[in-house]
């Protein structure tokens, strides 16, 4: 289901498998692949793109580009979250940050350069108001990364 509500049927699945599999795909081929014209493919990629149910982006390995300690960090909060995820979100080296249930209010996943990158980042997250413990959880090796929900 999209953010309007509307379902997503098989042809928006099929583009968006297509689209996960090569983000640069003509749309002529697109089209060909799941049954559309290129501009009926055009139209179907836009719609979800405007949805926000899609998004096409090019994907680095972090340690490819510099960036060498990937990380999870747990925050417990004292109390609601709106106003410190707000100030989390804006943190540039908050890469992704989920409100969750658990031992847990909010997890952030962070790739910076280095081990001081991340005692600072640490430091910054603890110095926001709200926030009473945080928990990191250093990554040692990246196994399996995946970017085709939506698709199945």
């Amino acid at each position: 289901m999209d953010r309007t509500g509307k379902e997503l049927d098989a042809i928006d699945r099929a583009i968006i498998e297509q689209l996960q599999a090569d983000g640069r795909v003509p749309y002529t081929r697109l089209g060909a692949a799941v049954g559309l014209s290129e501009a009926a493919a055009r139209q179907r990629v836009q719609r979800l793109l405007d949805a926000d149910v899609l998004q096409v982006v090019g994907v680095t390995n972090p340690l490819s580009v510099g960036r060498r300690r990937m990380a999870m960090i747990g925050v417990r909060s004292s109390g609601p979250i709106d106003a410190l995820a707000a100030v989390l979100q804006a943190m540039d080296d908050i890469d992704y940050l989920v409100v969750t249930a658990g031992s847990f209010d909010l997890l952030c996943e962070v790739v910076v350069a280095d081990d001081v990158a991340l005692l600072e980042l640490g430091d910054r997250i603890r110095a926001v108001p709200g926030v009473l413990t945080t928990e990191t959880f250093v990554y040692l090796d990246l196994v399996k990364q995946t970017f085709t929900w939506g698709a199945h």
